[in-house]
């Protein structure tokens, strides 16, 4: 890898990094903002959905843009717009206008993460772009998971200062990007419309035959994990009695676990496995690991199965955008824009499934996981991947 990939390489992983730690600054301050200006759950909850919401719908036009205009602008305006985003949330305390921030937030992830994900396919090797895709998800997880506690200790002072800190930290990846990424994602794009003679996103391909179904599962995956996530901490202390220690501990080890595994051993494991049975290991042993939840009476257990669950979904995920990347080098873009779009359907589904089917019954929304985990597992032998193009690094 050339210096100047490297170089791409680390503003890229720095500014995800930067951005999910300002988006997860905000977690731990929502409740006391209800609290605080004497919001609705329902308002709370279209708070949230507004962000997912926008990013869905942003995605897929975003990263056909960026296939034609180039990855550094998107990626320079995504930046922009997460700080301004933020920085609305801070100065505000009406709910149209905490809305309309979480529409800005939105459409800024929707820009910035899938142009992140097409610039890192642009310029490594096929070699390379698992080890680049692991970093990018860890750097994903490593934001999510420090900025809660960070968010936290920063609202001590003042519940308005995590969102101050969390532009501020949007504004300075932004500088960074503009002052230090190298123009070598442009260059590529440029180099392969001259090759292909064409920058039009051909979605029939895009929709059809393997590439489907692999956008399939990365609805499921999804689906799986936030419809798992959302209504952990419910589940395992109504039915195993975790304290609040109890269900941090439990995050807390499997975020640094899973980051270690991302960073550390995942390509690794890619070029020993391959993609394919990544994936397919991966489904296997996430809804085996919820079936032992649900078996199970034992608090160590749970743990341990918890484990299994959340490292499978933290491979799944990066597994699949790593086996995308191979497929049609000029269309990345619009690859990785559907990606996140899918992802984020199934990020406001999941828990809302999950959620209603919980005040049915506390085993059935875990049940409806392992059934659709298991169904996508006997799926993914239907995938079978022709030759795929790739860029010289």
């Amino acid at each position: 890898m050339s210096g100047e990939t490297k170089r791409a390489v680390a503003i890229l992983v720095f500014s995800e990094f930067l951005v999910c730690l300002g988006m997860s600054l905000i977690f731990p301050v929502m409740p006391f903002l209800k609290n605080e200006l004497h919001f609705s759950a329902t308002d709370m909850g279209i708070m949230s959905s507004l962000f997912a919401l926008a990013q869905f719908v942003v995605s897929p036009i975003v990263g056909h843009l960026s296939d034609t205009w180039g990855r550094r602008p998107l990626l320079i305006g995504g930046l922009f717009l997460f700080a301004v985003g933020e920085l609305l949330f801070a100065i505000t305390n009406h709910l149209g206008m905490f809305d309309l921030s979480r529409i800005v937030s939105g459409i800024a992830a929707g820009m910035y993460v899938p142009t992140a994900q097409a610039m890192a396919a642009d310029i490594t090797t096929s070699k390379q772009r698992a080890r680049v895709i692991g970093l990018l998800s860890a750097s994903l997880s490593g934001g999510l998971i420090l900025g809660p506690g960070l968010g936290g200790i920063l609202a001590g002072f003042n519940y308005k200062l995590p969102f101050y800190i969390a532009a501020l930290l949007g504004l300075f990846a932004t500088l960074a990007t503009v002052f230090f990424l190298p123009r070598i994602g442009r260059q590529r794009r440029t180099n392969a419309e001259r090759a292909a003679g064409t920058t039009r996103t051909n979605w029939r391909e895009l929709l059809s035959g393997p590439l489907l179904m692999l956008f399939i599962l990365i609805l499921v995956s999804s689906f799986g994990l936030q419809g798992f996530e959302s209504i952990y901490s419910i589940f395992v202390n109504e039915v195993f009695k975790f304290s609040l220690g109890d269900i941090a501990l439990v995050l807390t080890l499997n975020g640094i676990f899973s980051l270690v595994l991302q960073v550390v051993f995942f390509d690794r494991i890619v070029l020993w496995l391959g993609e394919m049975k990544v994936i397919r290991y991966t489904f296997l042993f996430s809804f085996l690991a919820i079936g032992w939840i649900m078996l199970t009476h034992a608090k160590w257990q749970v743990m341990v199965a918890t484990l299994i669950v959340c490292t499978a979904f933290d491979l799944l995920r990066p597994a699949i955008t790593t086996l995308l990347t191979r497929q049609n080098a000029d269309m990345q873009g619009a690859i990785n824009g559907l990606n996140l779009s899918l992802t984020s359907i199934g990020n406001i589904a999941g828990p809302l499934m999950a959620g209603s089917l919980l005040d049915l019954n506390y085993h059935i929304p875990y049940t409806v996981v392992i059934v659709i985990l298991a169904i996508s597992y006997g799926l993914s032998y239907t995938i079978h991947m022709g030759k795929t193009t790739d860029l010289e690094a």
